[in-house]
Order: structure tokens, then C-alpha cells, then sequence
């Protein structure tokens, strides 16, 4: 007898109600992903990556503006310009110490391996085959000419070079006011160990220097060729005086130039997170000499750090308004800075009537620092050797001894919490910069090595060589973060916005096109450790001056900085590249 046929499974209906609501809502969380993302565009958004093309863009993404640009009544969510303040806002938040971190990490790990304690060690074989990368510097403008040490320092890391700082007869650029560390060779040292191993002899590896000079714009290299596949022994990147030439790599038509560069500086579009790389390699690299020490410490009462330091460029211009703006620059900043009812503010100036100007208005609220050198008991003027100011530089440098601006950048860079600029023309000079940053770089502590690793003291507590992870105590975790670089600007400096910024040296350069509001207010605007050498954040667009001058080194700008990618590697792949070496005996 057959058995029954098994009665067949019904299969379940399919869940349609469950899957239609996980549809539904999967669409809705997407859609209000998207408009919050809208949302976000607004000139506050720090990380803001978009660039359009033209500024018929720009208006009809943002809306008219109205009254028109000379309101300067700030950006808005429907503004087609943006003031000072809102342009500054973009550099605002904690990413940047943390990258700072991450990069003194590796300039660190790129000294102990390429410092001289190390390359010295190396058997002829290896030492014939490294390279080194060559600072030279004048004893013109202290900025300018530190600028082109650093420059060579950032490009060493780049390439992962040895540094060699340049001497004239037998000393270094501003001996007399600076100490050098030991991260460095000289050219004789260098010439005295390639002769030692037969580098030229035996592995017929003749002691050349490759120049570049980038205030030569046919010639230099600095976006069309892979610097890290050249064979020379020594490169000179030349006449980079500011914070510009070394951030050119980051345009760098080659990948791997690309890649290093920005591994150092960031990415150029994030103002906020971008590392304090030349604090970090000035605070390496000098210290004051020990009769600049001695000056600075007069100054502090039981070595006591001052809060705020402010500098103001006043080129022997005694402006009412500039000091005005800079007196509540400093108000503004002391409200982010809680229990501090009378702070101590250093007062440094290239016009002594300006200092004069500002104190009796300071004294108010705060404690006023300022180096008198005039009533300095030291014995500096034995130690130092003045050298007498040429009378054109007066106005530049002001009257007081050169030594003294020596005296008032350490001093200043000994602000724990605000470094500020100010100035009758332009704000942000390379000496401002080189201020804040060194004050930035102190303020994330002091690093030294150990066996077990890399030791942080003061605002750190440990960072793990290894996994490059970061802790920070609890009780010091903000003293970084709340460390801020301002500038001031007063109504009269900006009736047509920022445009007459101009010059690469000054760090509100690249923000002096036309999404720079007319007209403005008083400005205290946050402002960037790293100045920016792009024109790749929101509000930066240039002047028709830089278009031309990108323009000549083959970078098609458009009016509002949008970079032409595809014409720059057009513009490499028919050019020749230019090398020009001579022989080490020549420096």
C-alpha cells in the first residue's frame, strides 16, 4: 500500500509592509542627509572643499547681496562676499594640534635618521649615496630670511634629506642673536667627510649642488618635476622667503611629490586642521642666544609667561585707528579666556611711538610688558657686535638696535595664549607668523626621546612612537586648543576689502580677491598657523596681480583660485626641464 504523497509547504508571504517601511525610511534618512549636507554650506563651514569657477557662480549659488559689496555686512548664507572675521572662522577648531602633533612626530623621527649624529656614522658606501638639502639665509628682514632655512628644513623631510645650513665666514645667518641645535651640517663638514670616504675617488660621486631658484619662474621646478627621484648630492631650493615656496609641492604634477608634501603640510583646503609645520621646525631647529635670554628674562617678572602678545607694524605711522582696533582685538580675544582679570600683555612694535600710544589704554585691564632697551642693565651691547641700520631700512625695521627686534620676537613667542597682529598697512607679516607659530609650538609642550619611545611634558603626557597615537592629560588637554592667532584691522584698511594684502609674505594675501567684502568694520579675525599658499578654501580668491604670477609658472588661476589641473600637466609635459649645478667648491 502506497504511503501519501506529502502535502506541499506553503511558503510565507513576503513581508511587503516591513520592506516598504525600511524603503521609506532608508529614503528619508538619505534625503534629510542630503539637505542637512546643503545645509552646510555656508561661509561658517570650515571644511567647505568646493571651488566654482567664476563669480557668476558664486552668485547664483549664494543669492545677490543687498546693498551690493561695499555694504561689507559679512557673508550670510546668501553673501557673495565674506568680512575678515567670517574668512577667519574657517581656521577655527581643534584639528590643528592634532596635526601638529602628528607632524612634529615626523620631523622628529626625520632628524634621528637624518641628523648628523646618524649620517655621521654611515659607512663610506652609504654616506656617498645620501643627500642633503642646503639653507642659505642673508641677514636682510629676520622673517624673509628664516623663512628660507625652514623652506629647506620642510623640503629635507620631503625629500628625506640631510639639512645643511649655510655659513658666511665661518657663521651662521643671525649667530649673534640665535642658537643653532645640532640637527644640522655646514658646508664644510660636509665637504670634510666627502673627501674623508672618496666619495669622488672611489664611487666617483662628485660633492654637486643643484640650484632652483623659485623667484625665477622659467626656471624653478618646484610644480613640473619629481624632486625625490633627483641624484644630486645637495639641492638649494633658493629665495624662498615665505611660507609659499615649500607648499608649491602640494600642486606638484608628479604623485609622489604630491603625496610627500601633503603628508607635511595637510591638505590646503581644510584651514582648520592644518599642521603648524614651521613652529614646529622653528622651535627645533633656534633657540636665543644667551644674551637675547638674558634681555627676554628682564622682562618677566618671576618668569612668568606673559597671556597675549601683540605686534603692531606700524612703519613709524603713529595711527590712531590701527591701535584703536587692536585695543578691542584684545578685549574680544580675553573673552574666550576665562579667569584672567588683568592679563599680561606684551607690547612690541617697529615704532617706539606707537607703544607709547597703545600702554596708557592697556594699562586699563592688563599688565603691560615691553622691552626698553634703553634701560636695559645687561651686558648685551658688549656681546653683540651692532651693526649700523642702513637708512632705508629705518622705516622698515624701525630706529631701535637690530638686536632688540631679536629680544621681542622670543619674548612674544612666549605668549601662552594669543599672539596678535597688527599694523598700519598690512597685518600678518613673515615675523608676525614666525611669532605665532613658535608661541603655537610651545604651547603643545616639550618632546624629548626615550628608550621606550617618544615622552611628552607639560600640555602632553605620552605619544607611542609605534602606533603614532596621542594621549593627553585631563587636566592640560585644552591648553593647545585654546592657543589663537588674530589679526586686527581697522575700518580705514579695508574700504576696499583685503586687496591691498598684496605680496605672498603676508598670510591675508590669498584672501584679497573678490570674495573680499568692501567697506568693512573693524576686524579681529582668527587667523591660520600655516599660512595658505592655495587658493582651495572658500572665501580665498586671488588678486589679478598673483593670477599673472601664477600664470608665469605655467598655473592657470582662475579668478576666484580654482587651479586648471589638465593645463598645468599640459603645460609640464612640453616644457624642458632646466638643471642648473655647480660644483660645491663655487658656495
Amino acid at each position: 500500500m502506497k504511503s501519501p504523497a506529502p502535502t506541499p509547504r506553503r511558503r510565507r508571504p513576503f513581508p511587503i509592509r516591513p520592506f516598504l517601511l525600511l524603503i521609506t525610511f532608508l529614503t528619508v534618512t538619505t534625503l534629510s542627509i542630503l539637505t542637512l549636507r546643503q545645509i552646510e554650506l555656508s561661509p561658517d563651514t570650515s571644511s567647505f572643499p568646493l571651488k566654482l569657477n567664476d563669480t557668476a557662480s558664486v552668485i547664483e549659488m549664494f543669492g545677490n547681496r543687498n546693498g551690493g559689496e561695499g555694504m561689507g555686512r559679512g557673508a550670510g548664507r546668501g553673501g557673495t562676499c565674506a568680512t575678515v572675521e567670517e574668512m577667519g572662522k574657517g581656521g577655527v577648531g581643534e584639528e590643528w594640534w592634532r596635526e601638529s602633533l602628528r607632524v612634529r612626530r615626523m620631523i622628529r623621527i626625520h632628524f634621528e635618521i637624518n641628523g648628523p649624529a646618524r649620517v655621521r656614522t654611515l659607512p663610506p658606501s652609504q654616506f656617498c649615496r645620501h643627500g642633503f638639502v642646503l639653507g642659505k639665509a642673508s641677514e636682510a628682514g629676520f622673517g624673509n630670511e628664516m623663512y628660507k632655512i625652514l623652506t629647506a628644513s620642510a623640503l629635507s623631510v620631503m625629500l628625506n634629506r640631510s639639512l645643511i645650513i649655510g655659513q658666511s665666514r665661518g657663521k651662521y645667518p643671525f649667530e649673534d642673536y640665535i642658537a643653532y641645535t645640532n640637527q644640522s651640517f655646514t658646508l664644510k663638514e660636509v665637504k670634510h667627510l666627502w673627501r674623508q670616504h672618496g666619495c669622488a675617488s672611489k664611487f666617483h660621486r662628485d660633492l654637486v649642488v643643484r640650484i632652483d631658484d623659485f623667484q625665477k619662474p622659467s626656471d624653478t621646478n618646484a610644480l613640473c618635476s619629481n624632486w625625490r627621484e633627483w641624484k644630486h648630492p645637495v639641492i638649494w631650493f633658493q629665495n624662498t622667503t615665505d611660507a609659499v615656496a615649500a607648499q608649491f609641492f602640494l600642486k606638484n604634477v608628479h604623485p609622489d611629490m604630491r603625496k610627500a608634501a601633503s603628508e607635511l603640510f595637510g591638505k590646503p583646503e581644510l584651514l582648520h586642521s592644518r599642521p603648524n609645520v614651521f613652529g614646529e621646525l622653528i622651535n627645533i631647529l633656534i633657540s636665543p642666544s644667551e644674551s637675547i635670554e638674558e634681555a627676554v628674562d628682564s622682562v618677566l617678572p618671576n618668569a612668568d609667561d606673559p597671556d597675549i602678545s601683540l605686534h603692531m607694524r606700524m612703519l613709524m605711522n603713529r595711527s590712531v585707528r590701527s591701535a584703536q582696533a587692536a585695543l578691542s582685538c584684545i578685549k574680544k580675544a580675553l573673552q574666550n579666556l576665562h579667569g584672567l582679570p588683568r592679563p599680561k600683555v606684551v607690547l612690541i612694535s617697529d615704532t617706539p611711538s606707537s607703544v607709547d600710544l597703545m600702554s596708557s589704554s592697556l594699562k586699563e585691564f592688563a599688565e603691560v610688558l615691553h622691552f626698553d632697551y634703553k634701560l636695559f642693565r645687561g651686558n648685551i651691547s658688549g656681546k653683540i657686535q651692532e651693526k649700523q641700520v642702513l637708512g632705508f631700512r629705518i622705516k622698515d625695521w624701525g630706529p631701535t638696535p637690530r638686536w632688540v627686534a631679536f629680544v621681542d620676537f622670543f619674548l612674544a613667542s612666549r605668549a601662552k595664549h594669543v599672539v596678535m597682529s597688527g599694523a598700519h598697512r598690512r597685518v600678518g607679516t613673515t615675523y608676525a607668523q614666525l611669532i605665532a607659530a613658535l608661541a603655537a609650538a610651545r604651547n603643545l609642550g616639550t618632546l624629548y626621546s626615550s628608550d621606550s619611545g617618544l615622552i611628552f611634558i607639560g600640555t602632553l603626557s605620552w605619544l607611542g612612537l609605534l602606533t603614532g597615537t596621542f594621549y593627553l592629560s585631563d587636566e592640560n588637554s585644552t591648553s593647545a586648543s585654546t592657543f589663537s592667532f588674530f589679526s586686527s584691522f581697522s575700518s580705514n584698511s579695508l574700504r576696499h576689502g583685503l586687496s591691498n594684502q598684496m605680496g605672498w609674505g603676508h598670510v591675508w594675501n590669498r584672501f584679497a580677491g573678490p570674495l573680499s567684502c568692501r567697506g568693512q568694520h573693524d576686524q579681529c579675525a582668527f587667523t591660520p598657523l600655516l599660512p595658505p599658499a592655495w587658493w582651495d578654501g572658500i572665501w580665498q580668491s586671488p588678486i589679478p596681480r598673483d593670477i599673472r604670477r601664477l600664470e608665469a609658472y605655467g598655473m592657470k588661476l582662475s579668478a576666484l583660485g580654482t587651479v586648471d589641473e589638465d593645463q598645468l600637466q599640459s603645460f609640464c609635459q612640453s616644457r624642458k626641464e632646466k638643471v642648473i649645478k655647480v660644483p660645491i667648491t663655487a658656495m
